[in-house]
């Protein structure tokens, strides 16, 4: 064997090395899809469903398979009880719907060990549509 024939072979070898050692890694840590906190709707005085979930970053809410009545002056909100009164809530806004998949940004710096609960409420009656109990994942 000569040795212009060996060099290719030598340099397929060290390119094949170089590729196995550069490779990514599967095994990482943590999904960066993966929610932070999530939680399955249950309905309280209107059929609720559907779950909630907030990201990693914590700074979206998602809705996903969401559905709920319609109803007047609808808003989302986090909120640290479920009780017939909401008085402790940060309020997200407008519901975006009412049936489909939804985000709404979160305010910075939320507690989600007091507010846990992510509640479809009715404003202009005090009613709670439905709420998810938000659980660290």
């Amino acid at each position: 064997m000569s040795k212009t024939n060996s060099i290719p072979v030598i340099c397929i070898l060290s390119a094949g090395l170089f590729l196995i050692s550069c490779s990514k890694d599967d095994n990482t840590d943590s999904d960066p899809n993966q929610a932070a906190f999530k939680g399955d709707f249950v309905s309280a005085v209107h059929q609720t469903s559907g779950s909630a979930s907030i990201d990693q970053d914590e700074t979206t809410l998602s809705l996903t398979n969401f559905k709920t009545d319609s109803g007047p002056d609808l808003n989302m909100y986090l909120a640290t009880s479920i009780t017939n009164v909401v008085n402790e809530y940060i309020d997200l806004g407008d519901i975006k719907g009412i049936d489909g998949n939804y985000t709404y940004d979160l305010p910075d710096n939320v507690d989600f060990a007091d507010y846990k609960y992510v509640v479809v409420w009715c404003v202009a009656f005090n009613v709670n549509f439905g709420s998810a109990e938000l659980m660290a994942q």
